[in-house]
């Protein structure tokens, strides 16, 4: 049975109201979730951009307790105190501000293959309700940075990152340079990110631009990893006036039907 495809493309002039959009949009597909079977499973995505939407997320009408939370990827041997790390980002920005059912955070220090098989025996127990999945400057999704590998059917996996992946991380903060960086992850794969049953995309900033002109315009190609979310029979892509500036009103008019 072919799978109708359901993409929607949605522009806010602001990343202000790209985060509230958003946000309210998770929480309507969470609350969903909770009303059909008592509970919901989510996948979160971290990097500067997805500050808007975790400023509004976490104002959100949703019983939290009934949440169980995962997030994309971590890199191998940061500690959780560093600045960079994605456990950290999520404690702070979500965990520790709206105390979810569970959180099942990746711990860069732990033995990589006890953290992958644990993680990936929670994802098996029950779908993902709803993953907020980022696009990076290269397009990649999660660490998947390209060539993209969409075949693999393992949940988690060791990842070595590419230099435009790790100049993003200096770019926006994270690290001073090159040297400071973490050149491996823990990163979900492919696959497992399209197990989830809706994909919300939040994708604002300038240098996001290109990206996000790609994955609208290109084929299914692991060159442009992103353009597997618009395979996804529930993809909904927000963008602010800047990542969206590269569009053409025919492409936005595509992306919108």
């Amino acid at each position: 049975m072919k799978v109708m495809i359901k993409m929607k493309l949605i522009i806010s002039k602001t990343k202000e109201e790209l985060g509230k959009a958003s946000a309210k949009h998770a929480a309507t597909l969470i609350n969903n979730a909770i009303s059909e079977k008592g509970s919901a499973r989510i996948l979160l995505s971290t990097g500067a951009s997805q500050f808007p939407f975790f400023e509004e997320f976490v104002k959100q009408d949703v019983d939290w307790s009934k949440v169980e939370m995962f997030h994309l990827d971590e890199y191998v041997g940061i500690s959780e105190q560093h600045p960079a790390s994605f456990k950290r980002y999520l404690l702070d920005r979500f965990v520790n501000i709206v105390n979810p059912k569970s959180a099942h955070l990746i711990d860069g220090q732990k033995n990589t293959d006890e953290t992958i098989a644990e993680l990936s025996a929670l994802l098996a127990e029950s779908p993902i309700d709803v993953g907020l999945i980022g696009i990076g400057e290269n397009a990649h999704i999660a660490f998947n940075d390209p060539p993209a590998d969409f075949e693999d059917p393992r949940a988690y996996k060791i990842v070595t990152l590419d230099e435009r992946c790790l100049k993003q991380q200096i770019g926006e903060g994270w690290f001073k340079s090159v040297e400071e960086t973490y050149k491996q992850a823990i990163s979900m794969t492919c696959s497992q990110i399209m197990k989830c049953r809706s994909i919300i995309s939040v994708v604002p900033y300038a240098v996001k631009a290109d990206a996000v002109y790609k994955t609208l315009t290109c084929d299914l190609s692991n060159e442009v990893p992103a353009t597997l979310l618009k395979e996804h029979a529930d993809f909904t892509l927000y963008c602010d006036a800047d990542s969206a500036s590269l569009l053409t009103d025919e492409i936005i008019a595509k992306g919108k039907t």
